[in-house]
Formats: structure tokens, sequence, C-alpha cells
């Protein structure tokens, strides 16, 4: 899976990546054996891989929608 298949956008994949990186500074278990110890990278790998699954509320897809294409 590619990243532009789980995500909509730039700033979905952002989001997805923030929400994860918390998840694992909180103490959450890693999907992935990571080279990094950093959760920002940690959560970017694991969503390029196809771990991490995004979902939007009504809500958020409404606003995307609303946003300017790249």
């Amino acid at each position: 899976m590619t990243t532009e298949d789980a995500f909509i956008n730039k700033y979905s994949l952002v989001k997805g990546a923030a929400r994860r990186a918390r998840q694992l500074q909180s103490g959450a278990t890693p999907m992935i054996n990571a080279k990094s110890t950093k959760a920002c990278r940690v959560a970017q790998d694991e969503i390029t891989q196809g771990h991490v699954k995004f979902v939007l509320t009504e809500r958020e897809a409404e606003a995307i929608q609303d946003l300017p294409a790249e």
C-alpha cells in the first residue's frame, strides 16, 4: 500500500503521523522494528508500510473536500 492510498492529502498524512507519534510517546508499542527511536519517524515508517490506517470523521472529510487541489 502506498501512502497516497492510505491518506487523502499531505495534511491528513501529517495529522495521522502526529496522532500516532503521540500514541508512541505515551507508551504504545511500535508496530514495526524501527531503525529510529524517534516517535515521529517510527510513525511515518508505520504509515509508509501500511500498518496504520487513518479514518476520517464526516466533519474532517467535508473540510478536506473544501481544500484546493494540490
